[in-house]
């Protein structure tokens, strides 16, 4: 049986095909594109007919291969989307999360209607460019897509709609929104109707595992191919990240690492608490009933926007170069915290970290090696902090940590996560998030049992590295002067 992941990040897409045979998975990179946001004026907007263009890409490449396909889902991130008018048509590019029309419009909602209301209604973490302050923003700016709205759907719904003329909100992806309620289980229209919106957009929400259609008759004349069924999958990409993970034990801990890092654990409910509010966690929705209690962090963004920063001023870095230099740089030279407000929106990222480092009394690295060891071990030591609240808020305690995700290529990143918790690492599968889409098609279509047993399978499929800490001394002390340089307590 044969199927086809669309997985895309925040930089890249893939499309992928997958094969199940004999208890292994198989997986083979297609076809592989750019994700580039565009700027328009003030406006930063995802190129949303380019990736479209990209998707029938990858299925050209399907049938000059003559394979028949059995399936074909799609995954992406999260909290981003585009309005369908009443011509069934586009209404504009959808908006960028990192687009400035947001700033300060978070604190705004928030005064009016309070934390504890929006928190108890949908559990997700208060950040400033989830959609429903995306939304208040549109509302504030009298924008005249809302008066030409019909249909609400996310980047995943909007693609697949493209492809299939069926417009569902699928639920993991929903759950980001902060306009979902998890207690019943549906769109909360009261919070919708607060902030001025029409409950009318916002259509059927469907679970990972649903037939959401077939590939539309103009898209099959266009190409000159056969109807392909078309599934839900975990469509935030974390959702499908976490569904592959190959955990053994049902309590575990996992880091997705990408741009974004999402560190959390596993629920079958929803921790909608004072303090999962306090130290702002998220329940965002997964696979098969669970829930992800997780919380962002902001990743290896911050690198790629010094890798692009030191590009424009006609320095090219890759990756590679630039985990040797952090090797060789000085260890705990200069720290920061890698969600400060201050490295969210694309720029200047490493006049940042000077900027940062002079504001926290802290001596600014001076050249890229030191400025990537900064990120890399920063990173590590909030990762453990993270994950020592999730013990905290979960009341369990974490024997290791599943890290999957691209970022995992970056060996000296898993090392340095492993000293900083003191625990064992498991590093793969890389490609997460498009194996999690597989394995629900698959489960969806009767090839496997349920989550556990595909995990079983991934894990039986896919090599596992193991990190296990090192210089642990040396490590609790940098861990102390993390802290205390960037104020987390």
């Amino acid at each position: 049986m044969t199927i086809l992941a669309y997985d895309l990040g925040a930089s890249s897409g893939r499309a992928l095909l997958g094969r199940l045979n004999n208890g292994k998975i198989e997986v083979e990179e297609l076809h592989r594109f750019s994700n580039d946001p565009v700027q328009v004026g003030d406006r930063l907007h995802w190129d949303i007919l380019r990736l479209l263009h990209e998707l029938k890409q990858g299925l050209l490449k399907v049938k000059h291969r003559g394979i028949k396909l059995d399936s074909l889902a799609i995954d992406s991130w999260a909290v981003d989307f585009g309005f369908i008018g009443s011509s069934g048509e586009l209404l504009g590019n959808p908006y960028h999360y990192r687009d400035r029309h947001t700033d300060g419009v978070m604190e705004e909602v928030v005064r009016e209607l309070s934390e504890s209301a929006v928190f108890g209604k949908t559990g997700i973490q208060f950040l400033p460019f989830n959609t429903i302050y995306q939304l208040a923003a549109l509302k504030r700016a009298d924008s005249p897509l809302l008066r030409e709205a019909k249909h609400f759907l996310m980047i995943p719904d909007l693609l697949r709609y493209f492809l299939t003329g069926e417009k569902f909100n699928e639920f993991s992806n929903a759950t980001t929104t902060q306009l979902y309620n998890p207690l019943t289980e549906s769109w909360d229209e009261e919070l919708i109707r607060t902030i001025g919106l029409s409950p009318e957009w916002f259509g059927e929400v469907v679970q990972p595992g649903a037939r959401v259609g077939q590939l539309r008759p103009s898209v099959c004349e266009e190409l000159g191919i056969e109807p392909v069924p078309v599934y839900a999958v975990a469509e935030h990409d974390t959702g499908s990240a976490v569904a592959a993970v190959p955990a053994l034990d049902r309590s575990f801990a996992y880091l997705s690492c990408g741009t974004w890092s999402l560190m959390g654990t596993e629920v079958g409910e929803p921790v909608i608490s004072p303090l999962a509010q306090e130290l702002n966690f998220t329940n965002e929705g997964g696979a098969y009933g669970t829930f992800r209690l997780l919380k962002n962090i902001m990743g290896l963004w911050v690198l790629q926007e010094c890798r692009r920063a030191w590009k424009r001023a006609g320095i090219s870095y890759d990756f590679p170069e630039l985990v040797k230099l952090a090797h060789e740089a000085k260890p705990f030279a200069a720290f920061i915290d890698p969600d400060d407000p201050v490295f969210l929106h694309p720029g200047d990222m490493p006049a940042r970290i000077a900027e940062y480092c002079e504001r926290t009394g802290q001596q600014a690295p001076e050249d890229a090696g030191g400025i990537v060891r900064c990120i890399l071990e920063s990173l590590a030591l909030k990762y453990r902090y993270v994950l020592e609240l999730t013990e905290q808020l979960s009341g369990q305690s974490f024997n290791g940590l599943h890290m999957v995700g691209g970022g995992i290529q970056n060996t000296l990143l898993c090392q340095w996560t492993s000293n900083a918790i003191g625990k064992p690492v498991w590093a793969g599968p890389v490609e997460g998030s498009a194996i999690g889409n597989m394995i629900v098609q698959w489960t969806a279509s009767g090839k496997l049992a349920d989550i556990w047993e595909a995990r079983k399978v991934i894990r039986e499929s896919f090599p596992v590295d193991v990190y296990e800490p090192e210089r642990s001394e040396e490590w609790e002390n940098a861990y102390r002067a993390f802290k205390a340089k960037t104020g987390i307590e």
